[in-house]
């Protein structure tokens, strides 16, 4: 048998003692913290428990900014009287007047919310020649169609079935199951408009004799479909519980949000103590994430080493899911901070197919860009693509096309105005006032305001992956 020595025990060091106990007074950032043996008293309680309850509501805030963007953009639609039966549209292109998350004002769009629990399984008819995509109402994807999706771009007829459908489901159709009741339908016809109003969305019980389908050109209209940035993100997000199947949410986020009382079937009736906290937690959380959006610290959101041109997709994956298989929080919550919508045709095109994007709030020197100065931003001759490129204006306060005079803040190679260079490349103007003679390569800006700009290229080409073309800095005129 081995032998068992009964020599003494090393006993526990004064320093591992010392790791493993807690202090009697502790100095934080949320004020000091009084303990009685490592016990806490009564303020420290107090305290303890708003810097946890402030934690939590950061981090829903920061977890839950897809949904809660989501519940805004059916609301916002739903304020014009585009219901789940009808399509949204822009006739020919948006203009600056709605609040949408970093629209464009080159694509003839539509889009609609589905309502799968008052309409039960829905048809979508794809359009021809289209990408178009369905996100659930977290923002998470759920198909492709047209292009990207299973008809390949020849037009189809998807069926969409409620959460827990178990009924016959016909022949003749794309069958998709979303996991929530409500999604978001992006429509995105290559043709235009013509192409746009061929799609038909109509409930499986009309198939047989659909219903003419309703419009509504809303490319001009003032409205808003971004959430909120104070306690009423909350209840955007309560909304989107209490309407959707809990199996929907994920066991983390369900639990971040039964901890400040957001539970399904459970009426949201924080105090008044718990509301002053959320109001500064959503405050906070939306400091913290403008952050993420205009200074991340990640190098892998930079296109260029030393550039200020970032990608929102650090990691080309549409579920912002890292090569090790981890969610990236921080490119979750940027993205869908200033965005809508993903779809893996958007996050990881291939060459000459979707596009792709960059975006900076920064000059060449570093500074945050003024409206009220003159810029300049050179794109080198052989611009890499297929199909077409932008350069567009956005306010940082809503994410929306910057509202100014000039209702389409946008320098793009659709328009016969853009002048080229001499040696090939295109110099785009930011600017108060327009330069004499290259008006049509000018975006009008706002003396004490900020903006950002977004580089669109659709069918991006070769040489914008391997980065043998890239564009200039913003350069202060």
């Amino acid at each position: 048998m081995p032998q068992v020595s009964d020599g003494p025990s090393p006993g526990v060091s004064a320093d591992a003692l010392a790791s493993i106990c807690s202090p009697d007074r502790l100095e934080t950032v949320f004020g000091t913290m009084d303990f009685f043996d490592g016990m806490p008293l009564s303020d420290t309680v107090t305290r303890s428990y708003d810097a946890l309850d402030l934690l939590r509501g950061i981090e829903v805030f920061l977890n839950c900014v897809p949904g809660a963007s989501m519940v805004a953009m059916r609301r916002g639609l739903r304020d014009i009287g585009i219901d789940s039966r009808t399509i949204g549209c822009l006739a020919p292109r948006c203009s600056s007047a709605p609040l949408v998350l970093t629209a464009n004002t080159e694509t003839a769009y539509g889009m609609t919310c589905l309502a799968l629990a008052q309409d039960g399984p829905t048809v979508i008819e794809a359009p021809e020649n289209s990408l178009c995509f369905v996100n659930d109402l977290w923002q998470r994807h759920v198909t492709d169609m047209g292009i990207a999706g299973p008809d390949r771009g020849e037009g189809g007829k998807y069926l969409f079935l409620p959460p827990g459908h178990d009924g016959e489901v016909p022949e003749g159709y794309f069958v998709v199951r979303p996991p929530t009741f409500s999604s978001w339908v992006l429509l995105r016809a290559l043709s235009g408009t013509e192409g746009l109003l061929q799609s038909r969305i109509y409930p499986l019980s009309a198939a047989a004799d659909p219903p003419e389908q309703r419009f509504v050109d809303f490319a001009e209209s003032d409205f808003n479909t971004i959430h909120a940035n104070d306690f009423s993100f909350f209840e955007e997000i309560d909304t989107l519980v209490q309407e959707e199947p809990p199996e929907a949410l994920d066991p983390e986020r369900a639990g971040q949000l039964a901890a400040i009382g957001i539970v399904p079937g459970t009426p949201f009736r924080p105090d008044d103590r718990m509301r002053s906290i959320l109001d500064t937690a959503a405050r906070i959380a939306s400091g913290i994430v403008r952050t993420l959006c205009f200074k991340p610290r990640d190098p892998g959101f930079y296109v260029y080493p030393g550039s200020s041109w970032k990608n929102p997709w650090p990691s080309h994956n549409h579920e912002f899911l890292s090569p090790e298989g981890a969610r990236l929080l921080d490119a979750r919550a940027l993205y869908h901070y200033f965005a809508a919508g993903t779809s893996p045709a958007m996050a990881a095109a291939a060459v000459g197919a979707g596009s792709q994007y960059a975006y900076t709030a920064e000059d060449s020197t570093g500074a945050l860009l003024d409206g009220g100065r003159h810029y300049t931003l050179t794109l080198p001759s052989g611009i890499p693509v297929k199909n077409f490129w932008a350069v567009t204006a956005y306010d940082p306060q809503t994410r929306s096309l910057l509202r100014t005079d000039d209702p389409y803040p946008s320098v793009n190679s659709l328009s016969d105005a853009v002048r080229t260079e001499d040696d090939g490349d295109t110099i785009v103007h930011f600017g108060p006032t327009a330069p004499e003679g290259r008006e049509g390569n000018w975006i009008r800006t706002v003396p004490g305001k900020g903006w950002f700009v977004v580089l669109r290229l659709y069918g991006p080409l070769e040489s914008w992956f391997d980065k043998s073309w890239r564009p200039g800095e913003i350069e202060p005129a």
